[in-house]
């Protein structure tokens, strides 16, 4: 037992050096962030809770000095994209997560390793870890150079134009409420594929005005998004 707990911080030690540039001074804190909670007790949901709020801040005093002019509605948007599930999985794939995670048995059999929500809470875990170890600007300036290319992927042209960057869900829900309708109503219909893998296909339907689309993404978010995006149009907004 006290063999593999050895091997785990040193296999989560070794990956926070080669992938973050960062040395830990608690190997055993490390292995906690990247221990999914498949692999039994001590896992990341704590750390993983606490790199999310240090996350959030990080990004969030980034855009408030890169863009001066932009308002609280515009930021918010603007962060959420950055910090989004499938953003942080993105980053986390980038620095190859997902082969240094601690997972049990039915997670690797499945390919929990490349699973969006595993890889992007796995990231947020090892935040909070280098948060509690070095403090808050270390966790800064460690994350900011990780989150760079998101970063830089905004584009500030639209960012000034509020409304551009409201997504289909939030201008449909803002046109209904402007008209005094109900807010829409969205439904699963389908599911494929495997865990690691589906496609949701989810119905968008505004009884106030009969109307109704349907969307497909690989996340009952984007799914919903797809269909709101269809119905937007449909009503011609």
């Amino acid at each position: 037992m006290a063999g593999g707990e050895e091997a785990g911080r040193a296999r989560a030690a070794d990956w926070v050096r080669r992938r973050l540039g960062y040395q830990p001074r608690d190997p055993a804190l490390f292995e906690q962030a990247l221990r999914h909670r498949s692999a039994g007790s001590g896992h990341n949901e704590r750390l993983e809770f606490l790199g999310d709020a240090v996350l959030n801040l990080v990004v969030a005093g980034h855009l408030y000095r890169q863009y001066p002019e932009a308002d609280e509605g515009a930021l918010s948007r603007l962060r959420a994209s950055v910090v989004s599930g499938e953003s942080l999985a993105r980053v986390a794939m980038a620095l190859e997560i997902g082969p240094a995670l601690a997972l049990g048995a039915g997670e690797l059999k499945t390919g929990g390793f490349r699973r969006e929500s595993i890889l992007a809470d796995a990231f947020e875990a090892v935040c909070g870890a280098v948060f509690l170890e070095s403090g808050f600007e270390a966790a800064r300036e460690l994350f900011l150079r990780a989150l760079a290319p998101s970063l830089a992927g905004l584009d500030a042209a639209a960012l000034n134009a509020a409304e551009g960057q409201k997504d289909a869900k939030t201008r449909l829900q803002e046109w209904l409420q402007g008209q005094g309708m109900p807010l829409p109503h969205y439904q699963v219909l389908e599911v494929n594929g495997e865990s690691h893998a589906q496609t949701f296909r989810v119905s968008c339907r505004i009884d106030a005005v009969k109307a109704s689309a349907e969307g497909e993404g690989h996340s009952r978010r984007r799914a919903e998004q797809a269909a709101a995006q269809r119905l937007l149009r449909d009503l011609g907004l």
